[in-house]
């Protein structure tokens, strides 16, 4: 009998979409983290804000999961919430990530946080006002964030801005959230936008 060894962080989340036309190009598979912070007015998504909400991300969720991603006709995976980068999502986020870029590596990996490019970055100095600055594990935190996003493909920044909503944008609702090709950002040292 073949032992399952993978190791399983304890998240939640709010469901999977076997087939996702909308969060992404392509046909793809998205997983709704849960748990939220930023609770942005009229969020597409309130139900995702309770951490204690949604079901259990076990060793059988997540095996389902990477079965669904490595369909061939699946062409990306989308992390959404919720907050994926949340405090409490991390550690889940980065194991799953980590083992989508070896198990499915030719994936096109989307990524979409309420936190903005700026806000990951782990070695910029902090807003004086901004009220992470004071936590004691802020540079861990940073870190994984950092390494969480460095491994996905596009970045959809920023929270839900109701008074900036615009349904004609592709994949995100309000006009401050970018789409930022990460891989192209990191080479460069900046942003660049991920083009459509």
């Amino acid at each position: 009998m073949i032992m399952n060894t993978r190791r399983v962080i304890n998240i939640r989340y709010a469901q999977i979409r076997s087939l996702d036309l909308s969060n992404g190009e392509g046909i793809g598979v998205a997983l709704f983290v849960q748990g939220c912070r930023f609770r942005c007015p009229h969020c597409f998504n309130p139900e995702t804000w309770d951490f204690s909400g949604g079901k259990e991300w076990t060793s059988e969720t997540k095996d389902r999961f990477i079965e669904l991603t490595s369909q061939t006709y699946i062409k990306r995976l989308s992390i959404l919430g919720g907050e994926p980068l949340a405090e409490e999502n991390l550690d889940g986020v980065l194991d799953l990530v980590n083992e989508i870029r070896l198990s499915c590596p030719q994936k096109t990996i989307w990524l979409y946080t309420g936190y903005t490019w700026e806000e990951c970055e782990p070695f910029k100095k902090r807003d004086p006002l901004d009220p992470e600055k004071f936590m004691p594990n802020l540079q861990a935190l940073l870190k994984k964030r950092y390494k969480i996003i460095s491994q996905c493909h596009v970045l959809v920044d920023g929270r839900y801005i109701d008074s900036q909503r615009d349904i004609t944008l592709p994949y995100r609702g309000s006009k401050n959230q970018r789409l930022i090709d990460i891989q192209k950002s990191l080479q460069k040292g900046e942003i660049v936008l991920w083009q459509t």
